[in-house]
């Protein structure tokens, strides 16, 4: 099977794109074709990847990519068995292009929901954008195959469509326990995302426990997330490839995912929580339904407010002072990994599903 990947929005060594997807697409011997914003990500291509530079589309510049983005739709269709797009927008790329393969939109977010996070849409604009989504989402479930990320999507859509969980890779040897030293967060840093509430964290955590962020900064956060490094209250590595960043976390205190009470979480197990629960580290998260669902689930971690960095600096101290209870927390975030969240099983459903779709034609 001959596979084109597209995005022009997300980072090429997006965890879902390239450590698992891709890498499972080639694990099963098929043949990939990477179009994406290397250049403006400052990235390379995975290694036996054919690779294709695009623009990339952010904020109201979007034209450019768009326009470059069909144009390797149309070159590239007669070399390819099947087309996986990552973002909603190379959707406006297909009405009039002709003889296209089959064409699969990944779906990873609530599109419409992250409408009311996207800064650069005018507020009063922001309702009518929402609404535009959802019509173009009704559309595009008549005219490409869908995958959902998240079990929670289903409900926006007319039809039942395959569900490839933002599972993780599951590592076969048991991690260290958790230590008492060193509190993480992995993952992109923003406001919605909880980064003013992690540099507040910085400064209030229980002596000889450091914090450490692991993931680039966006530009209404990098100032402050700077100065608190700068200040030696945080250590930030900055973006470091997903299998490098995994390696990180082990043997942490805890792993934080502090994300805002927004739409578009509401219905998302986030992946770094699960990432943190296979490496063995205690989950610190916000009230969002389904993570605090998960996390309990499992018992796993603790639950805090939104926006509340003391609350938080108060659950790392009870993992702090408590050997036995973080250590029961990663073992069970840990064991629940294992049964339930290994990207290998997902794995086996999204190859099988694209070489359904493929064959077909």
């Amino acid at each position: 099977m001959r596979v084109l990947v597209v995005t022009v929005v997300h980072d090429p060594q997006d965890a879902r794109i390239r450590y698992r997807e891709m890498r499972s697409l080639l694990e099963a011997g098929h043949a990939v074709t990477f179009a994406a914003p290397f250049t403006a990500y400052g990235r390379t291509a995975p290694d036996g990847v054919r690779a294709i530079d695009l623009p990339r589309a952010v904020g109201r510049r979007r034209a450019a990519a768009l326009v470059a983005a069909r144009s390797v739709l149309r070159r590239e269709r007669g070399r390819h068995d099947i087309v996986l797009l990552h973002d909603p927008e190379l959707l406006l790329t297909l009405p009039t292009l002709r003889g296209l393969p089959p064409v699969v939109w990944d779906v990873h977010e609530d599109t419409a929901a992250a409408i009311s996070m996207k800064q650069w849409v005018p507020g009063p604009l922001r309702r009518a954008a929402a609404w535009a989504v959802l019509r173009a989402e009704a559309l595009a479930e008549r005219h490409v195959h869908l995958v959902l990320a998240e079990y929670g999507y289903d409900q926006r859509f007319a039809r039942r469509h395959p569900v490839v969980p933002n599972t993780v890779p599951v590592p076969d040897a048991d991690p260290p326990p958790p230590g008492d030293d060193r509190v993480v967060y992995l993952g992109r840093i923003t406001r919605q995302r909880g980064g003013l509430e992690m540099v507040a964290l910085a400064g209030s955590l229980p002596d000889g426990v450091r914090l450490e962020l692991v993931g680039p900064a966006d530009p209404d956060v990098r100032g402050a997330v700077q100065a608190a490094a700068d200040a030696n209250l945080l250590r930030w590595h900055g973006f470091v490839p997903n299998d490098v960043a995994l390696a990180l976390l082990q043997g942490a205190t805890a792993g934080l995912s502090l994300l805002h009470d927004e739409p578009n979480y509401a219905h998302s197990r986030f992946t770094k929580l699960m990432e943190y629960m296979a490496n063995g580290v205690p989950v610190v998260t916000t009230a969002n339904p389904a993570a605090a669902e998960m996390v309990r689930e499992y018992d796993a971690g603790l639950v805090v407010p939104f926006a509340d960095a003391a609350a938080v600096a108060d659950a790392v101290r009870r993992l702090v002072d408590d050997r036995d209870l973080r250590e029961r927390l990663a073992r069970n975030g840990r064991t629940a990994a294992v049964a339930h969240l290994d990207w290998r099983v997902s794995s086996v459903a999204f190859v099988a599903q694209l070489e359904r779709w493929a064959s077909t034609g």
